[in-house]
């Protein structure tokens, strides 16, 4: 047996126990609860001018109906802004129940509470809401044009102006040999996880004591908006997050109106309400992202070296602000990649449209970011003629220049100061990885079997593991048990395993006695979120930091027991033992008895700590000044900045000019997360990346029409690949330990999902010779393109080989 677990494809833990069924999810929870169901605009813009509950009045099983009317207190209140920035000089965020007017389809307008869902659904439906219908703004062309508004105090439609600048960029401009500028857009898209949102409350009104469960990405935050809203003390909240299924970001926006109504009717009622959305409601009422409009001007010398770069960004926020500017500063920061830019400006002007909110979704804006870096360096590459590799290779920031220093402010407030890499060195693995320099007898062959083959590349670097902090908790029973917890929450990332992998490691116990607890408040009450690829660095680290905590304890303990001197123990298969010296050792669940001193035996590993058993000195007290009761140990982690991990993709693709259909038939990775836990999930992690880097090049968009109503609200009409449509992905792997954290971790999360768009534009480019500059792309505008006899050509377009 070996407890050194750390860097070994351990098997996922919680798989066994997923995949047959005995998960416990939010909607398996509270079978006897009463159900809550909503109202939502049908409007995209409107005033309320009535609402009509007298017919829903009449239904069986009825219990309540709440609007507007019924909150109160900071209830009545908008919702927070979760990240206020002083560059958010118009932020807005909704109500709980609409106010007055409402933003955008899906507003929920009134709840309604009944003995059961498909009661309350019948209410909801007799309710009569009269609406009076006011402009539309959909878009970031129809809010720039600001010929109508979303709201009425904001007449530019422009909630925030985000601008970072390095440098003089219009005297580095004007002093480039060469400059190009260019318009691209990329759509908007969402999460769409199996498990919608979902909340179940339930209030002990003789202890005054509220227990809610919300499959959230947020535990603790979520606890602390309901207790605020609803000014309850926080000790009187709890907030459970149980199974859930698929995060992605967007439920780490809290607290969701739903959040705070579910457990406010069930103080009001003294009974358990729940609500789980269904997947309409997650279509038109929770969160998208990614819609860009992106305008560039690059200066560079003619060796392909870029000499000035100046980016204005179009962001679309929807309706409201919630989550701060967020999306728009990682798109500005990330935008930069791996490379070594001299003179740097950005200005995202994040705007108002009469659509669902903008918020993180699985990468949070550095899609976006790759997106108009790498479609740059292609375009530089088109200009002067070059491989498109080798203009990357000029740009890159050279292993020897870590720490790099971008001069930019990231979303954590702190600088993008780069703490290591090797971007040759990724760029190196990729070409060889994907065979970048015999792609043309590929391209001929696919002309031998009548397709059009392209190749394109892209790179990136991902700040991962932002703060502030993650705690961790670690105690030994004296059953041999392993209990760890901490805040964060899991939504099927293989926590459980990574996180029993590094205690089973730093503690040297058997990781089958391991048990992890993830979002809790119980557990845990101390934790920020899962997000931006940060569980394995915060939570890991903090969870090593309480490992090694309890491992000195141990230590320290066993050697009065052992009479040894401390430095000549080691823990290994849950023993503590003397180096090289058989039989003198005592077991780890032996020292977590011995640990807590007790008047009372309860068993019979309880007598060995028993006033009379032990051989304490009379000189001491039983727990010594400054110590405390128990085998186990708290920890957090408060990094000073974030990692960066980074990474190179490559996709191959395969085009029937019949009907011009794109086939993603070869795509490759090299990933850069530092220290590896366990490669067998970050494998994992990648490949679920990259399978939606792909339905964002080729599928996923969220199709408004001009009223602002989604056209494709469910699955029958959002389209998404499926494993058909998700080729085999090839991956390498590269190690620069980050120098920032005791592990050498960085993030791994959101990586295969970054690259995804940008490198596959880049290949149907290459293979068609028309310019790519929207993203998605369907078979149909790919036809459209290429009959459209003005649309711009590349080099290779115009018979010019690059």
């Amino acid at each position: 047996m070996t407890t050194r677990l750390f860097g070994e494809p351990v098997r996922r833990r919680e798989d066994a126990r997923l995949i047959t069924g005995k998960g416990r999810y939010l909607d398996d929870i509270g079978s006897g609860a009463l159900a809550a169901a909503f109202v939502r605009s049908p409007h995209a813009h409107a005033r309320v001018i009535g609402i009509d509950v007298d017919e829903a009045l009449d239904v069986e099983g009825l219990v309540a109906i709440y609007t507007y009317e019924d909150l109160t207190g900071p209830m009545a209140e908008p919702l927070p802004v979760l990240i206020p920035h002083p560059q958010l000089h118009a932020p807005r965020t909704g109500y709980p129940l609409a106010n007055g007017v409402v933003n955008h389809v899906g507003e929920p307008v009134a709840m309604v509470v009944a003995t059961d869902r498909y009661l309350a659904e019948d209410a909801a439906e007799k309710i009569v809401v009269t609406y009076e219908e006011l402009p539309v703004v959909v878009g970031v062309d129809g809010a720039r044009e600001a010929k109508a508004v979303v709201h009425e105090d904001v007449p530019d439609n422009v909630a925030a102006v985000h601008h970072q600048e390095t440098g003089d960029v219009e005297a580095a401009l004007a002093g480039s040999v060469n400059t190009l500028s260019f318009t691209q857009y990329i759509e908007r898209s969402a999460c769409t996880p199996m498990e919608g949102k979902g909340v179940h409350a339930r209030w002990d009104a003789d202890d005054r004591s509220l227990r809610v469960y919300s499959s959230t990405q947020a535990a603790t935050s979520v606890r602390a908006a309901i207790a605020a809203k609803l000014e309850l003390s926080l000790d009187k909240v709890e907030v459970i997050a149980p199974d859930v299924g698929g995060g992605f970001g967007v439920k780490i926006v809290h607290p969701w109106p739903e959040e705070l109504l579910v457990p406010m009717a069930a103080i009001a009622l003294g009974q358990e309400v729940k609500w789980a959305e269904d997947r309409r409601e997650h279509f038109i009422s929770s969160a998208h992202e990614r819609q860009q409009r992106q305008e560039i001007t690059v200066g560079y010398d003619d060796e392909g070296r870029v000499t000035a770069l100046d980016v204005h960004i179009w962001h679309d926020n929807g309706a409201y602000t919630p989550y701060g500017i967020i999306v728009p500063i990682v798109t500005a920061t990330q935008l930069v990649g791996p490379y070594a830019i001299p003179t740097y400006r950005v200005k995202v002007e994040s705007v108002y449209t009469n659509t669902v909110i903008v918020t993180p979704y699985r990468g949070a804006g550095r899609p976006q970011g790759c997106y108009a870096m790498e479609r740059t360096m292609d375009r530089i590459a088109d200009a002067l003629g070059l491989d498109r590799a080798v203009v990357r290779e000029r740009n890159l920031i050279q292993p020897d220049q870590f720490p790099y220093d971008h001069h930019l402010t990231f979303q954590d407030g702190r600088p993008v100061i780069y703490d290591s890499g090797d971007y040759p060195g990724l760029l190196s693995k990729l070409t060889a990885l994907v065979g970048w320099d015999s792609m043309e007898a590929r391209r001929r062959d696919a002309a031998e079997r009548g397709k059009l083959l392209g190749i394109g590349m892209a790179l990136y670097v991902e700040g991962t593991g932002p703060g502030p902090y993650e705690g961790g908790h670690v105690q030994v029973l004296g059953s041999g048990k392993v209990l760890v917890s901490t805040g964060l929450t899991s939504q099927g990332q293989g926590h459980e395993t990574v996180f029993a992998q590094i205690v089973a490691t730093e503690l040297g116990v058997p990781i089958e006695d391991v048990e992890v607890t993830t979002g809790d408040t119980r557990r845990f009450g101390y934790a920020v979120g899962t997000f931006a690829s940060r569980a394995a660095v915060m939570s890991g680290n903090a969870i090593a930091l309480a490992a090694r905590g309890v491992r000195d304890k141990a230590i320290r303990i066993a050697a009065d027991v052992l009479e040894a001197n401390p430095e000549d123990l080691e823990i290994a298969d849950g023993v503590v033992q003397v180096r090289g010296t058989p039989g003198a050792s005592i077991p780890l669940r032996t020292v977590a008895v011995l640990s807590n001193p007790l008047r009372y035996a309860f068993d019979e590993a309880a007598k060995q700590a028993t006033q009379f058993a032990t051989t304490s000195s009379d000189d001491k007290p039983p727990v010594a000044e400054g110590d405390a009761p128990g085998l186990e140990h708290r920890d957090y982690y408060s990094p000073i900045r974030s990692t960066f991990a980074s990474g190179a993709h490559a996709a191959v693709v395969e085009i029937d000019p019949a009907t011009w259909e794109i086939d993603v038939v070869d795509y490759a990775v090299v990933h850069d997360c530092g220290n590896i836990v366990n490669p067998m999930i970050v494998e994992g992690q990648v490949h679920g990346g990259v399978a939606q880097g792909v339905g964002g090049a080729l599928y996923e968009r969220m199709a408004y029409d001009r009223d602002g109503q989604l056209q494709n609200a469910s699955f029958m009409d959002f389209l998404m690949p499926y494993a058909s449509e998700v080729p085999d992905v090839r991956i390498d792997h590269q190690q620069t330990p980050s120098p920032l954290n005791p592990l050498g971790l960085k993030g791994a999360g959101e990586a295969g999902v970054i690259p995804g768009t940008a490198a596959i534009a880049s290949a149907i480019e290459d293979a068609t010779g028309r310019r790519i500059a929207s993203m998605p792309i369907s078979p149909t505008e790919l036809y459209d393109l290429m009959r459209d006899e003005d649309a711009e050509r590349t080099a290779r377009g115009t018979g010019v080989l690059a």
